[in-house]
């Protein structure tokens, strides 16, 4: 008989929820079972992160948060302008490449910018383009508030966060957990191989033909806010929503665009 395979043990944890840096927030989280202090300290730490959110992201009116890479610009800065002229406030992960150049957009032609930045060792700084920006120490929070505030999904060419953050907003919608808003992707020789293999999904029935639907693939800025323009402001009658601040919880309303 074979010996038995010997057992994996995890790592011993490297860190403390009350001493670590925000930027290993996540690391420290996902180590698995810790001291129930530490437990308790984490919880009221990703408490924190989604009450700053919801403190700096109430009054920002409906959005559409575009999604892409921290080192690339390309039609990003065009979608942006594009997105505020159609009355949304454009939203990004707050950095910079993709994600500046849309806030930039939104800021050539007076529009409403916003954007949930991440406390990384690396790459991420907020952008100087934002009207309002939260600095958040959990990932998944930040994913969560991308998604919360928006009406509309633009994704950009991007790396492995960028394909997060798309099936993530799909599955949302394929599960009903979210309307059925649009998902525009953009760059269509880029995202090629990609396209394909959801069709390959499909055909072979691993996601329903109809979840092909859910993605509209395009190079155009103006096919795009077509899109936009019919499958999330038609349906369901968006407009901006002015909402009462109350001075004595120190709330800020964006400036008017």
């Amino acid at each position: 008989m074979a010996d038995p395979a010997p057992a994996r043990e995890r790592p011993p944890t490297t860190g403390s929820s009350v001493t670590a840096p925000p930027e290993r927030a996540d690391e420290i989280f996902f180590e698995g079972p810790r001291s129930r202090f530490d437990e308790l300290i984490t919880l009221f730490q990703v408490l924190l992160d989604f009450l700053r959110g919801f403190r700096v992201l109430h009054f920002v009116g409906p959005c559409v948060t575009v999604f892409g890479s921290a080192r690339l610009k390309e039609l990003a800065r065009k979608m942006g302008a594009a997105i505020a002229q159609l009355g949304f406030t454009v939203m990004t992960g707050g950095g910079p490449g993709i994600m500046e150049a849309a806030n930039r957009g939104a800021k050539d032609v007076n529009g409403r910018s916003v954007g949930c930045n991440i406390e990384l060792e690396f790459e991420q700084q907020p952008n100087a383009f934002l009207d309002r920006c939260v600095t958040l120490h959990y990932f998944f929070v930040r994913k969560t508030l991308l998604v919360k505030y928006s009406y509309a999904f633009v994704v950009m060419q991007g790396g492995a966060g960028t394909l997060d953050e798309l099936f993530e907003a799909i599955t949302l919608i394929q599960t009903g957990k979210i309307k059925n808003f649009p998902v525009v992707v953009m760059g269509t020789d880029y995202w090629r191989d990609l396209l394909k293999m959801l069709e390959k999904m499909a055909a072979e029935g691993m996601i329903n033909r109809s979840d092909l639907d859910l993605i509209f693939a395009t190079d155009s800025v103006e096919e795009a806010i077509a899109h936009i323009r019919e499958k999330a402001i038609t349906p369901f009658g968006l407009k901006l929503v002015v909402r009462r601040r109350l001075a004595w919880l120190g709330e800020r309303a964006l400036p008017a665009s």
